[in-house]
């Protein structure tokens, strides 16, 4: 059975694991490197992304994480889980660095002018994907092993993959449409009840 594991130090997990169980995963909550053994894919969620970076610091899970990355566990970010995963967010804080991407926190302004989108995800199918975008961070740059899944009209790219690596900009977690972590799920290597690989990923 497939096991997903979500980072549970601060922010939007429960969320997550929610909607993880909906589709009848396996989920463990990590909090230690050893929780991270066995794991099919990892989800870092929403939060604050400082906080976040200081306890993966502070509970030595920084070299866990990138180890589990670079040796092909499937990640998916979101929000706060994406800027972590990124090389350059134009400010001095813990990173893992996975990703090859530029990114600029809460570049939609406060948590005030939070909104929601109908998202055009060429790789969900052509139904639009409702995003809910707080205090969401912009990717400024993709590098080239980078695929943009996802661009607003203002060329903001708001969802991406690099191989087995995911990172979204909004909270797929808050709403009820589970396409998103299907699709992140096939990267893991699940198959839907169905029987249907998900799995897309980048040369």
């Amino acid at each position: 059975m497939t096991t997903i594991g979500v980072l549970a130090l601060q922010g939007a997990f429960i969320e997550h694991e929610q909607m993880l169980q909906r589709l009848g995963v396996a989920v463990r909550r990590v909090t230690l490197p050893r929780h991270l053994d066995g794991l099919d894919g990892l989800i870092i969620p929403g939060g604050e992304s400082t906080a976040i970076g200081k306890l993966m610091v502070e509970w030595r899970l920084l070299e866990p994480l990138r180890a589990f990355g670079r040796s092909g566990g499937a990640m998916y970010g979101s929000c706060a889980g994406a800027i972590v995963r990124a090389r350059d967010v134009g400010r001095e804080q813990p990173l893992l660095g996975l990703m090859d991407l530029r990114v600029a926190r809460n570049a939609f302004g406060r948590q005030i002018e939070s909104f929601q989108a109908q998202l055009q995800v060429p790789v969900l199918g052509e139904r639009p994907f409702p995003g809910v975008f707080i205090r969401a961070p912009k990717i400024l740059a993709v590098g080239p092993g980078v695929e943009a899944l996802c661009t607003l009209d203002d060329g903001s790219v708001v969802a991406a993959q690099q191989g087995h690596l995911l990172a979204v900009s909004f909270h797929a977690e808050l709403t009820d449409d589970t396409r998103l972590h299907e699709y992140f799920l096939g990267l893991a290597g699940w198959r839907s009840p169905a029987g249907a690989a998900h799995a897309h990923a980048t040369a």
